[in-house]
């Protein structure tokens, strides 16, 4: 793998994450995935942990991805989804094999983010979606965020929604800003 970046730390809280945590956003996630422009029959749910956002979608097949043993080992137990221990850098699938991709509230985790955007465009078929819902670190709760998960020693870097969807255009997605605030949203269809 890439590296381990905040791995250990969510293997160690694994056990207590999806009691802390606020379900995701369902919503917003759906917003995002209707920017698609083929049928989503099947998603992959990067960075996905637990399964939290994958639970909060109904429809395609979901497969959650992720780096941490003890976060899929909660998926496991408590998701009617199939989980895969991978790297967000080198995804464990062939070329344009899925429909769409969601990393949620998990991008500013990711060790290699550059890598993860173009082994999301590698997998995603064309006219698929990459759906990315993240924390704004130029909102007053994102400066917050960003002191708070620094202090405790995590290597979070975080991105504003317009530099994320650049990021996104440079790997060949036609990026949308869908919402703003301090949780956000940024979409990008595979051209």
């Amino acid at each position: 793998m890439h590296g381990l970046g905040d791995v250990r730390f969510f293997d160690r809280i694994a056990p207590l994450y999806d009691r802390v945590m606020p379900p995701a956003d369902g919503e917003a996630l759906a917003a995002g995935l209707a920017h698609a422009t083929r049928p989503i029959d099947r998603l992959l749910d990067v960075g996905g942990g637990s399964g939290r956002a994958a639970a909060a979608l109904a429809g395609p097949e979901i497969t959650v991805v992720d780096a941490s043993v003890g976060m899929l080992t909660r998926a496991r137990e408590h998701r009617d989804r199939a989980a895969i221990a991978g790297d967000a850098g080198r995804l464990p699938f062939r070329d344009g094999s899925v429909d769409a991709a969601t990393v949620v509230d998990a991008f500013h985790h990711l060790p290699d983010q550059r890598a993860a955007i173009e082994e999301a465009a590698r997998v995603i078929a064309p006219g698929g979606a990459l759906v990315v819902r993240e924390f704004d670190p130029a909102h007053p709760l994102g400066r917050a965020l960003v002191a708070s998960e620094h202090a405790v020693g995590m290597a979070s870097r975080f991105r504003t929604p317009g530099d994320l969807a650049d990021a996104l255009a440079d790997a060949g997605f036609d990026p949308r800003i869908v919402d703003r605030g301090f949780a956000y949203t940024v979409v990008g269809v595979r051209e």
